[in-house]
């Protein structure tokens, strides 16, 4: 989420039903660019899981070379968002893309714009781009990739707009980082609501765009299940972990500077820094229920999520102000 959203998303598209369970889906060549990543390295493994016959190619600037993550259904290759050269390879026999614009960039629509060109040269039939609730088509970044993906691929497109992800609060996300630092979650949002979503829900649902018989052709907004400030996540973590855990607002300009002291980028951490008064205002708390409607089953809760990964919350804080992540 690299942009601020100016003003409420836009209404989604009417619901789209999914195809009763069992479909055919033929056996399609998928490339996952960001194979590797939070939702990529799950679009993977669902792939796998639920079309066995399919293809599929994980995208990586460093791919696995050892073969550590060896599964002859899929096949690592170099992808460089800078070098074109490597997007012909990683192209080439692929039907289907899902695509992760390149992180921590400002505005990834350029590099984002020579790739979808050469997807389409290359004979990509269908594209499932990941964006975020907090972006609308059009909007500078992740707003213009996905209108470009709905122009150049009128007839097999689907953007996801996810809400937060609850992966933000494990690993090295400056979120969990504080929380193993202190017990403090630092934000600009104030008693903002938003509805926070597994990765693994978006996941599931990147997967139905790209093996249903039809093209979803919409955008669709994925969320979990309610809406909670993050005093409220801050609670419900202290309770499945036993460790106090509390929720410090700040500015949105300390904001800013914390994502700069955590090594990012200064125009990227402003803009990180902004979307969360955006949060603050209650742009962000809107719920839908895309998740229960493609795949059939509810989104994950936020309780569930942190009871599952307590014991990440739970190790003593080592010599070096951290303790392991999960």
């Amino acid at each position: 989420m690299s942009e601020r959203q100016p003003s409420l998303p836009p209404a989604e598209p009417a619901p789209w039903s999914a195809p009763q369970p069992g479909s055919a889906h033929g056996s399609p060549t998928v490339l996952v660019t960001g194979g590797t990543g939070t939702t990529g390295s799950r679009v993977v493994r669902m792939l796998r899981e639920e079309a066995p016959s399919a293809r599929v190619r994980l995208a990586s600037r460093h791919p696995d070379p050892d073969g550590e993550r060896a599964d002859p259904g899929v096949e690592a290759v170099r992808f460089d968002w800078r070098d074109p050269l490597t997007h012909a390879a990683a192209l080439r026999g692929a039907d289907r893309v899902y695509l992760v614009a390149p992180v921590a960039e400002a505005d990834p629509a350029p590099l984002v714009e020579t790739f979808l060109h050469a997807a389409r040269r290359a004979g990509v039939r269908r594209v499932v781009a990941l964006s975020s609730s907090a972006v609308a088509e059009g909007a500078p970044g992740l707003g213009r990739v996905h209108r470009m993906v709905r122009e150049l691929f009128p007839d097999g497109w689907t953007v996801l707009r996810p809400s937060w992800f609850m992966q933000n609060f494990l690993g090295d996300h400056p979120l969990a980082e504080g929380i193993r630092r202190d017990g403090t979650m630092v934000t600009a949002t104030g008693a903002g609501r938003l509805p926070f979503v597994d990765a693994e829900d978006i996941a599931a649902v990147a997967v139905r765009a790209l093996l249903d018989d039809a093209p979803h052709n919409t955008a669709h907004l994925v969320t979990g299940p309610e809406a909670l400030d993050y005093g409220t996540a801050a609670e419900i973590i202290s309770r499945v972990s036993g460790r106090p855990v509390r929720h410090q607002p700040v500015s949105v300009a300390e904001r800013a500077a914390r994502y700069v002291a955590g090594g990012y980028p200064a125009d990227f951490a402003a803009a990180l820094a902004e979307l969360d008064a955006a949060i603050r205002d209650g742009l962000q708390e809107e719920v839908s229920d895309v998740v229960r409607r493609l795949t059939g089953r509810p989104p994950r809760s936020f309780a569930a999520f942190a009871q599952a990964h307590r014991d990440a919350w739970r190790a003593p804080v080592g010599a070096d102000g951290r303790g392991p992540a999960s």
